[in-house]
């Protein structure tokens, strides 16, 4: 799917955004199936968790709706809408391909949910981080909004070029209120080189795991949803000394598995 002026800019860049790569008719299922996770018409899958924002745990937040409460929901493996309806989709993998060649495994997959009223940022951080899969180029995610992204709503940002560099230390910023697991990287703060990846519904970012991204508070009225899934190369190798955060199943959506892969 790649043209080389594209892969040319995700080589430099290290993110590519594609426009319009899901419609509507797309998007709707994920959409109503958060909702009826949260709003607790059906249980959640095996194995998912349903991420309360911070603020509302500590009482700082009184919700106005359960969807209200949420921050994220996170390893959906077992959900067949959310898993084989995108993490599965032949569109998205035809396109993660391109990035990291044709054996495919899901590594992490999580539905987030930035609700009006929280802080909800999450300071500039590396994927590498939570992975334990090496060489950093057969990793790629991807992140595709759900609803209009903007600056008010806390869109992404990334830093241009950073994925050529290393993997910094990650700290917990001394904010009042960071959801649990939204570590930054030591020393980089704001970045002034930093963008703001300004996306519509069916919209959808690759990008590389060494690349410095984030992003803001919501400032609006709504909700700033997004669904996202990490890929990795069946041809990398897993380093266990390397494991900073629990393991997850690698789960084969694409081609074969390979020897002394993950």
């Amino acid at each position: 799917m790649l043209a080389p002026e594209q892969q040319q800019s995700y080589e430099d860049q290290g993110f590519l955004v594609v426009r319009g790569l899901f419609n509507s008719a797309d998007l709707a299922p994920w959409s109503e199936r958060f909702l009826d996770i949260v709003e607790e018409r059906i249980p959640p899958a095996k194995d998912m968790t349903v991420m309360r924002d911070v603020m509302v745990v500590k009482g700082v937040v009184d919700p106005e709706s359960p969807s209200a409460a949420i921050a994220k929901i996170q390893d959906f493996h077992n959900d067949e809408v959310l898993f084989d309806g995108y993490a599965r989709h032949p569109a998205l993998l035809d396109w993660v391909e391109g990035f990291i060649g044709p054996d495919i495994k899901s590594i992490h997959n999580m539905l987030i949910n930035k609700p009006p009223g929280v802080d909800g940022r999450h300071p500039l951080h590396q994927d590498l981080l939570y992975f334990p899969f090496r060489p950093a180029d057969k990793v790629v995610a991807t992140w595709t909004a759900l609803e209009p992204c903007n600056k008010e709503n806390g869109c992404l940002v990334a830093v241009p070029g950073s994925h050529k560099g290393e993997l910094f230390k990650h700290v917990n910023m001394n904010w009042e209120h960071q959801n649990l697991g939204y570590f930054g990287a030591d020393g980089v703060g704001a970045h002034e080189g930093r963008v703001h990846l300004e996306m519509a519904p069916g919209d959808t970012v690759f990008f590389h795991p060494l690349l410095l991204h984030g992003s803001g508070i919501n400032k609006s009225q709504g909700f700033r949803r997004a669904i996202s899934c990490h890929y990795a190369s069946a041809e990398c190798t897993y380093l266990p000394e390397m494991l900073n955060f629990p393991h997850r199943p690698y789960l084969l959506v694409r081609g074969n598995d390979h020897d002394g892969g993950i």
